[in-house]
């Protein structure tokens, strides 16, 4: 399933999520500038390394240019081809601008940066000796959608299913479009642990645990910094 928009308008300028949204395509264009050397040297320099940063919380001095306890933060914008970067800017896209609206600019870009750690920190859980790096927007994004599924249950999504030759249009409830992806990535991560590694981060593929973590990193930190508080154009209703 590829979302397309969501019918759920906004009142704003979503400023934090275009500017995510142009940070991530301005380090992924200077990721095309690298040569497969350096590449490899930027990602494993600024993306999380689950065995270095388990060394780092052991207090292990890895003597780097960029401290591993930072890279929870910088892996966020990293991304691995032009599929990666297209698909989690589709969803920021789709999703962001909402979420930044119930939050406010602040709080939000605190809460998104916040789900990308939570994230990070779910898939290294299950991956702590791994040394393939884990970049990404992805978990981030997912704390995204895990407050959008309970703020906008409703909305409807405008999906395409492809079937075969054919590619048609369906509009989702986002509890059932978000549900089903949530399902599909836990289900997932809990698959990694039958087939060792052939799936999840460990053989470079996909983070599933990332983005279960930062799911529920989102459903629970988006009402905490006030997604369902009342905006301050909207009327008080007297009891």
């Amino acid at each position: 399933m590829v979302p397309l928009k969501d019918e759920n308008p906004i009142k704003i300028t979503p400023y934090v999520t275009y500017i995510l949204i142009a940070v991530n395509i301005l380090v992924f264009a200077y990721e095309l500038s690298l040569n497969p050397t350096q590449l490899d040297i930027f990602f494993h320099l600024f993306a999380v390394v689950p065995k270095e940063l388990t060394y780092s919380f052991s207090g292990v001095d890895l003597h780097q240019g960029i401290p591993e306890l930072v890279t929870p933060i910088t892996s966020q914008f990293l991304h691995a081809g032009f599929t990666h970067i297209a698909f989690n800017m589709l969803f920021l896209w789709i999703f962001g601008n909402n979420i930044e609206e119930q939050l406010g600019k602040v709080k939000y870009l605190v809460f998104y940066l916040s789900c990308g750690v939570l994230a990070v920190l779910a898939q290294w859980f299950f991956s702590a000796l791994s040394d393939v790096p884990s970049l990404g927007a992805s978990g981030a994004i997912a704390g995204v959608m895990g407050a959008y599924i309970l703020k906008f249950p409703q909305a409807k999504i405008v999906t395409v299913i492809p079937l075969g030759f054919f590619f048609p249009l369906f509009r989702i409830p986002a509890i059932y479009f978000l549900g089903f992806w949530f399902l599909e990535q836990a289900l997932n991560g809990i698959a990694s642990f039958e087939v060792n590694a052939s799936v999840g981060m460990e053989s470079g593929g996909v983070a599933y645990w990332a983005h279960a973590g930062g799911f529920v990193a989102g459903a629970i930190l988006g009402p905490i910094l006030g997604l369902f508080a009342a905006k301050s154009d909207e009327p008080e209703v007297m009891g």
